[in-house]
């Protein structure tokens, strides 16, 4: 899609995290969104809402920092780290309803 893309929802993401609220970030999806981590044996997340009773259940408690970003067509890849250490990839897919898929993936 685009960097300014991609940086929006990092924002949004960051806002969330500090915040506690997830309204935002969740308004981001499209109702059938499909929230997957690579790694760790949590979901995946199928749907808006399920996607927002997760983050409501155990919201993460670090930030993000963009490395770098990638983008191909409706695909944002996004390098990141934890603002308190370790790195991953952060997979956006977009749609015309918003953001469509999501795929962490922690190094």
């Amino acid at each position: 899609m685009s960097e300014q893309a991609a940086r929006a929802h990092v924002d949004r993401f960051n806002a969330a995290v500090v915040t506690g609220d997830w309204s935002a970030f969740v308004a981001s999806l499209d109702p059938g969104a499909v929230m997957t981590f690579v790694g760790p044996p949590v979901g995946p997340f199928v749907g808006r809402d399920a996607i927002a009773a997760a983050y409501a259940a155990d919201p993460p408690g670090d930030t993000l920092r963009v490395r770098q970003i990638h983008t191909a067509g409706d695909t944002d890849t996004v390098a990141f780290e934890w603002s308190r250490g370790g790195t991953g990839v952060l997979e956006i897919r977009h749609g015309a309803g918003g953001i469509v898929a999501l795929v962490v993936r922690f190094d």
